[in-house]
């Protein structure tokens, strides 16, 4: 049975020294252990219910009686046949793996805890060995010494614990000689676990929110706009000029959607404020809705199911509002989402056009069917063009590093053209060490949902690799600021940093962008976005 026992989290000195010797026990036989810390609360019965999710009910990880629904054995076997013929790469993805172990030592967890069922390999052979028993001839008469077992309620809790110690970050599949995406198979063994009621609650709730207020904040329209016209409030006061967004309006060329992290809460606001900024500055005839008000997509970690509904909506209300096509803020799932999935779920947009800038005409055909691009390619092209007024001076108290997040690149190969920004509005930008960037890029710690609060030692363990490699530029360089283009790593990356790196902020591209930016007609700007005093104008010179 699965065991429970209570931990608190231990000081990152401790947390640093890492055990990797392996259990004396086979991993069959090493029960799962669940600690508090490491594990996130249980999924809501509300939520469940909000979702249309099965086995709604009020129920703990760390009781003995998870409460699962009579005959659920079958219900996961039934859901994993269904998948098998449905989802030919899962298929494959059971066949083709020869323990190889070039994935063990890529992935976070493994490296930062040094459990086994964290490489990649092991992880994906917990639904393997029971894929094996099932549904092969081998693992039917062979059984363990095919790899093979039976599933039952032990098996069922493992899962739930190593599959939601899973980013779907995808970093081991780039080292894979097979090209095994691994973070498919933990798609696959979160459906399975869904289909009997076994989901977390900062996934349901987020979830439930989006689909029922659309965005996962759960924020209303009021809200929405009332957010907004703080952040322009803000702006006024910085720079003497009044940004004034609309919201809903139809025949708008453009919409706008962001992450609603970008809508409440530092540093994502300072974000918001660099989008407003630079839409105002370039005169852009763009909206923003408050019902697609949300550009991220936890249905994903969820099931293909549930992001292919909360992803619609952006569409929805793009042919409502008859734009012509979208923008999209810095998020990381909502691009992952966009440009491997979209296509298969809902068709190209072709009621959109292909996007335009009408500031220096470039046509994104990468975006020809989605007809959406990113912020940072926007702005990059901008940037190119010399269409943009820019003092990097300003960002002169600040040593840049850039982390990119797991989606935008490795997702949908979003890897320069922020470095470009960057460089053109920093003038002291540093990376972090190769192998630790761009494809080969470490992830925060707290993707797919994990980012709660309860289960801060598993972040924290998780985000070590990524803070190692700032810790390295740190001191080598004096990097102060970590730049990112993800909502759920400037909702992460301060934790990490304050534990691993204090003294190293947080920030999205965009706050940084728009701090150089000189604005038309704007007074003698005094502070950045935090109402910090700029190089030179202050007491902090």
């Amino acid at each position: 049975m699965a065991k429970v026992e209570k931990v608190k989290l231990p000081k990152p000195q401790e947390l640093s020294k890492i055990d990797f010797k392996p259990p004396t026990t086979d991993w069959m036989d090493t029960p799962t252990v669940f600690k508090p810390g490491t594990y996130c609360w249980g999924a809501k019965e509300k939520d469940l219910l909000t979702l249309g999710l099965p086995n709604p009910r009020q129920w703990s990880p760390a009781d003995e009686d998870w409460k699962l629904p009579e005959g659920w054995e079958t219900t996961i076997l039934e859901g994993m046949a269904e998948r098998l013929s449905k989802y030919r790469s899962f298929k494959i993805f059971m066949d083709i793996c020869v323990r190889c172990g070039a994935c063990a030592d890529k992935c976070h967890f493994y490296i930062s805890t040094g459990d086994p069922k964290n490489m990649p390999v092991l992880r994906a052979e917990l639904i393997r060995s029971v894929y094996k028993k099932y549904f092969t001839k081998s693992g039917k008469f062979l059984g363990r010494l095919a790899g093979a077992r039976e599933l039952n309620e032990d098996v069922l809790k493992e899962w739930w614990s190593y599959f939601f110690q899973c980013t779907e970050c995808r970093r081991c599949s780039v080292f894979c000689p097979y090209g095994i995406d691994q973070a498919e198979v933990t798609i696959i063994g979160r459906e399975l676990l869904n289909l009997v009621g076994l989901n977390i609650d900062w996934i349901a709730g987020p979830a439930a929110a989006c689909y029922m207020k659309g965005n996962h904040l759960g924020l209303e329209p009021h809200a929405i706009t009332g957010n907004i016209e703080t952040m322009c409030d803000d702006i006024e006061d910085i720079t003497g000029i009044r940004v004034n967004p609309t919201f809903n309006r139809k025949g708008a060329e453009i919409m706008f959607v962001t992450p609603s992290g970008d809508l409440l809460g530092e540093p994502g606001i300072y974000t918001c404020m660099g989008y407003l900024m630079l839409f105002h500055e370039l005169g852009l005839d763009y909206t923003w809705s408050t019902y697609a008000s949300e550009g991220g997509n936890f249905g994903f970690f969820t099931s293909n199911d549930m992001a292919k509904r909360l992803n619609y909506k952006i569409y929805a209300e793009a042919k409502r509002l008859g734009v012509k096509w979208i923008i999209g803020g810095e998020c990381g799932h909502m691009w992952r989402v966009l440009n491997q999935y979209m296509d298969t779920w809902h068709g190209p947009a072709d009621f959109l056009e292909v996007p335009k800038s009408p500031i220096t005409g470039t046509v994104f055909e990468n975006a020809k069917s989605t007809k959406m691009i990113h912020i940072s390619e926007f702005t990059a092209d901008l940037i190119k063009h010399n269409k943009l007024k820019l003092d990097p001076s300003r960002n002169d108290q600040l040593k840049v590093t850039f982390h990119d997040s797991c989606n935008p690149s490795r997702g949908m190969g979003l890897l320069e053209e922020p470095r470009e920004i960057i460089k053109a509005v920093c003038n002291n930008f540093y990376e972090m060490p190769e192998n630790t960037i761009r494809e080969k890029t470490f992830c925060c710690g707290s993707g797919s949902g994990l980012n709660a609060s309860e289960n801060m030692e598993q972040r924290m363990r998780g985000g070590f690799p990524r803070a190692n490699a700032v810790k390295y530029v740190k001191e080598k360089h004096g990097v102060n600021m970590l730049a990112n283009i993800c909502a759920v790593d400037r909702a992460a990356l301060p934790a990490l940093m304050d534990y691993w790196n204090p003294g190293v902020g947080v920030a999205g591209v965009t706050e940084l962008l728009a701090n150089a930016l000189v604005m038309k007609g704007e007074k003698e700007r005094t502070t950045n976005l935090r109402f910090e005093d700029l190089p030179g104008k202050g007491g902090n010179e």
